[in-house]
């Protein structure tokens, strides 16, 4: 039998949209569109970072970096972020969510700017410099992710929860997007004001002193919508469920929902101090049986199908300037200058993001709440391993000059239905399904779980997927398994994440409690107390 629901609790689940959701979806997706910038701006300069530092006289083709610099300058961020999401994730529950919200933003936008003025006296030390900085901006990427969307979930009603925090996270669309716009404005600016020849004209030459200044702005313009966020997030109050369910003030609770719902509501002191009394000996941790007994499964759940997710999404990633070469988006390097190259490679991965990223993450925020998380998540699994495997089988087929665009359409297919899929699900779940003392904690390691697997998609397919020809690898790459091998792998690990799914429960149209159990933990420890009670 469950425990009746507080009364300002069951305001926010009942509650119909209101200004303050968007509000609250727009202070934390600005968030996520400021995470997404930071981590993927990275890859739109990282060829321009070679030829500045990395050039070498009399080479055939501009420089690169080298294969360690490249997966330092690239996966750093990573390794930051998947810290920052277990040590935020524990601390929003232990503070309260308001309270670290603030502390994650200022060290992006710190970071932002810090990576951007990136000195060394050698290209290492440069590189060196601009990585630990990247560590540190990753580091408060990574509390955004369980803070924003346990804020989100504790501030939504139950009808359209799952919308709400699909959108905060869709906001990683534009901030890819906008990445791809800086990138093309600064690249258009420059090449205009310090137009050069290409390398295979003045290898030299075609790499203009100021082009140093290119990557450095791209780095930190990431700063300002960070910045522009701090004074409303700030402003925000701290959620009921935290300050009801976790700091027992019924009364603080109360208030600020008031405030944010434009009613009155009864302060429930009593009520939360009998919660408090009858559920001592229930409030169980993170790492106790009673935890692996209730949310051990679902935790297990989480956590799988986001790592093997990241490991097909992030991987992924890493064959889009293959595929740009293929269809002709990217001419030969020594055709380019270096700043025409920053250009064309922001324009091709723009392109990607604005007609399959996007439309995915924004399906997802339509769909969620009437199909439910369960089906998209396996619907965009299930599609992913269907489309890796076609292009992968016939992949002698793909690489024909006559066939490549197809090879790109179905390539841009397991985008969309990566973020109208799995990529947006396994955000959304992990906020809804745990209890609110454990919930921000729960978020952190799923979401640290997903970035463990983008770092294995990082590292280990940025080598797997060199040739097996050590003739036809890159500078400085020992041979891999190929592409048509790694794409098959990847479809093996998006069957996999199919079946994780099955461990994962529907969260559609309940409230946070009734998902998490702790309507009836009080009950439950109410009635075994009367058994054991002397007469």
């Amino acid at each position: 039998m469950a425990r009746e629901q507080l009364i300002v609790l069951n305001a926010l689940d009942v509650a119909k949209t209101q200004w303050y959701h968007f509000t609250a979806i727009v202070i934390a997706g600005m968030g996520f569109f400021t995470d997404a910038y930071d981590l993927f701006c990275i890859s739109l300069v990282t060829k321009l970072l070679g030829r500045i530092y990395y050039h070498v006289d009399g080479a055939p083709n501009p420089g690169t970096l080298p294969p360690r610099v490249s997966a330092a300058v690239n996966g750093v961020a990573l390794c930051g972020t998947l810290a920052g999401q277990l040590f935020f994730g524990w601390l929003g529950d232990k503070l309260g969510r308001k309270r670290v919200y603030g502390i994650t933003l200022i060290l992006m936008v710190v970071s932002a700017i810090a990576s951007g003025l990136s000195f060394g006296k050698s290209p290492n030390g440069v590189m060196t410099t601009l990585c630990f900085f990247r560590f540190w901006l990753g580091f408060g990427v990574g509390g955004d992710y369980p803070l924003s969307a346990t804020i989100m979930s504790e501030y939504a009603n139950k009808k359209t929860r799952g919308a709400f925090i699909a959108a905060v996270f869709a906001m990683q669309g534009f901030g890819i997007l906008a990445g791809g716009f800086v990138a093309l404005i600064v690249s258009t600016a420059f090449n205009h004001s310090f137009n050069a020849p290409p390398y295979s004209v003045d290898p030299i030459g075609s790499t203009v002193p100021q082009a140093d200044y290119v990557w450095r702005i791209v780095l930190m313009v990431g700063a300002v919508p960070a910045t522009l966020t701090y004074y409303w997030r700030m402003k925000m109050p701290e959620t009921a469920r935290y300050t009801a369910l976790v700091a027992k003030n019924a009364k603080q609770a109360a208030a600020d929902m008031s405030k944010v719902l434009h009613v009155e509501l009864e302060v429930e002191e009593e009520k939360v101090a009998k919660m408090t009394i009858e559920n001592q000996s229930n409030s169980f941790g993170l790492f106790s049986r009673e935890f692996l007994k209730r949310h051990g499964l679902h935790l297990f759940g989480t956590c799988s199908t986001w790592f093997l997710l990241d490991i097909a999404f992030y991987s992924n990633n890493l064959f889009q300037k293959d595929i740009f070469s293929a269809i002709g988006w990217l001419p030969p390097a020594q055709t380019m200058n270096a700043i025409d190259e920053v250009f064309k490679i922001a324009k091709a991965q723009t392109l990607i993001a604005l007609w399959s990223t996007v439309p995915g993450y924004w399906c997802t925020v339509f769909l969620i709440d009437y199909i439910g998380r369960f089906a998209i998540q396996m619907m965009g699994f299930f599609f992913m391993t269907v489309f890796m495997f076609a292009l992968a089988i016939p992949y002698d087929h793909w690489i024909q000059k006559a066939h490549r665009i197809g090879f790109v359409v179905i390539y841009s297919l397991t985008f969309f239905f990566a973020n109208f899929g799995p990529n947006a699900t396994t955000f959304v779940v992990p906020a809804e399904i745990f209890p609110a003392r454990l919930r921000s904690t729960c978020h952190g390691i799923s979401a640290a779980a997903g970035k463990a697997g983008a770092i294995v998609g990082a590292f280990g397919f940025l080598y797997a997927a060199q040739s097996t020809d050590k003739t036809k690898t890159e500078a400085g790459y020992p041979p891999g398994i190929g592409i048509k091998n790694s794409l098959i792998m990847l479809g093996v690990i998006n069957f996999v994440g199919m079946i994780c799914t099955l461990c994962v429960p529907e969260a559609k149209g309940k409230s946070l409690e009734e998902l998490s159990g702790e309507n009836e933990e009080e009950t439950d420890q109410a009635v075994a107390s009367t058994r054991t009670a002397p007469v």
